[in-house]
């Protein structure tokens, strides 16, 4: 999961990139990056952290330019390493930065191509570096011999990216001399929308990952980016959109509902406020289904991505909705903190329980998923430690059993809290008195609405193993190896390692 953002205008882009970021800051805690163009150079600042420590006034001076993409980040194989946080940039042809989030799953494939055929170096280990090269290729090919870019030329090179790469991608591409250019996937997994602005200068466009941003720097929202669409932004204030896909299916992921997106964003024409407001009505049904004599006293959400969903669910069922839980806003989101080890330390760093709203209370907990478990298992023990009598937990998802191949870093499936357990199992393992789980079909219902008619289906791929794309066993037992939490230690190690002996040579002891 990452946040990026294009912006094509007639007036220095630099603030307003930098803004959107912020507002995209939920959707990585890594790393953050902006480029921006003016008169055919380019200007880069990116660096490990949050937006607001990368960068700092000198930093935002030097970002010239009418045009420029912006990044951030999570890293989806584990451990965080600067040399991978993004924009990234190649040479030829034109010159092209790339923002992308989402994952390919046949990258080893396409990296071995791209040395052997097409005769270019991928430098990092990141897939986003491929899903560049493999663009700068394509157009290479469609664009030889020309000084002067072409609409089509563009155009035809997605589509044969398209056809070379496979899983997950939303991108926003910087073309010096041309614009901005925004595709999805076929599928349409990982969101991206666009829109414009009218200036005293002309005509401004912004594509972003949620529309939240659009929103908050004033942007008019036009439409999200089709599957399989290119939507090309040119520095002359001009729109050009054009399906590059030769068959599409509509399947956006699931868990930006659930969890990943603001509640205040748009995507795929879905309010996630309102799809996260009738999740909590599911919940209650089911939940008087399953304990029609429940004791509950009081509902509780767990900050902040449930409170939509607990609010609802308690209305529904007459119960005292509570803030039980403090939240110390400048820890990030344990669900997509590099290590297991920081992650578990920083629950009870990012939370604290007001006691007079536990004790002597039968509580009812409410989260948005249950992922790997730790944050749930602490968050009890210190509901219980408040002075509840009874702890009971509600998700507003089902259970996640199986790994997340398009760009969410959800661990290997020995490491989901859920794998081969029955709910009975989770409860205990957790510590809840009885633990709900939303069924799926319910919950692709409140998600589903009659504007969302051009959505197919959606990716509940960590909920049913059902992937939209063709992800082989293999493939599966590869990507475990690679997010297992001893694979990202022994990363974590191999960076450090290399740090110390970097230092040591830089300080001229080597």
């Amino acid at each position: 999961m990452c946040g990026v953002v294009g912006i094509v205008g007639q007036s220095a882009v630099n603030q307003a990139l930098y803004d959107a970021l912020t507002v995209l800051q939920h959707r990585g805690q890594d790393a953050a990056g902006i480029v921006t163009c003016d008169k055919n150079q380019l200007f880069l600042r990116k660096n490990n952290g949050l937006v607001r420590d990368v960068f700092s006034t000198h930093h935002m001076i030097q970002l010239l330019g009418n045009m420029g993409v912006g990044h951030v980040r999570y890293p989806t194989a584990g451990c965080s390493s600067s040399a991978e946080a993004q924009p990234f940039y190649v040479n030829s042809p034109y010159g092209i930065v790339l923002a992308h989030n989402g994952n390919l799953t046949n990258a080893d494939e396409l990296k071995k191509d791209l040395y052997r055929d097409d005769l270019r170096h991928i430098n990092t280990e990141s897939d986003s570096e491929i899903l560049l090269n493999v663009f700068a290729h394509e157009l290479q090919r469609q664009s030889m011999g020309k000084t002067q870019i072409e609409t089509n030329d563009i155009f035809l090179a997605v589509s044969h990216v398209h056809q070379r790469c496979h899983g997950a991608y939303a991108v926003a591409i910087m073309i010096i001399g041309f614009g901005i250019v925004a595709f999805r996937d076929p599928y349409g997994i990982r969101p991206l929308v666009y829109g414009q602005r009218k200036t005293e200068q002309g005509m401004a466009y912004m594509v972003a990952s949620e529309s939240v941003a659009l929103d908050v720097l004033g942007f008019k929202r036009i439409a999200d980016v089709q599957p399989g669409e290119a939507v090309l932004m040119d520095t002359k204030g001009r729109l050009y959109q054009k399906q590059c896909s030769l068959s599409h299916c509509h399947s956006p992921c699931m868990f930006e509902y659930v969890y990943l997106a603001r509640p205040d964003s748009i995507i795929d024409d879905i309010s996630v406020y309102k799809a996260r407001l009738r999740m909590g009505e599911a919940l209650a049904e089911k939940l008087l289904r399953c304990y029609p004599k429940h004791d509950i006293d009081v509902v509780i959400p767990i900050p902040d991505t449930s409170r939509t969903a607990s609010l609802q669910l308690a209305n529904s069922l007459g119960l005292k909705y509570r803030e039980g839980f403090i939240k110390n806003r400048y820890i990030g989101r344990t669900f997509i903190m590099p290590g297991q080890k920081q992650r578990k330390k920083s629950v009870r760093q990012k939370l604290n329980a007001i006691d007079l709203e536990f004790k002597n209370k039968n509580v009812l907990l409410v989260d948005d998923s249950i992922v790997r478990g730790t944050t749930s298992k602490q968050i009890i023990q210190m509901a219980r430690d408040a002075g509840a009598k009874k702890v009971y937990f509600a998700s507003a998802a089902p259970a996640v059993r199986y790994p997340n191949v398009y760009g969410i870093d959800m661990p290997a499936a020995s490491e989901l809290m859920a794998y081969n357990r029955t709910e009975e199992e989770i409860a205990e393992k957790i510590g809840a008195d009885w633990l709900l789980y939303q069924d799926l079909d319910d919950l692709v219902a409140a998600v589903k609405t009659k504007k969302s008619a051009n959505v197919q289906r959606f990716d509940t791929s960590c909920f049913n193993g059902e992937y939209v794309t063709d992800v082989s066993p293999d493939y599966i037992q590869r990507l475990e190896k690679k997010r297992s939490e001893k694979a990202k230690k022994k990363r974590e190690k191999l960076n450090k390692d290399k740090t110390i002996v970097d230092l040591y040579n830089r300080d001229g002891n080597g």
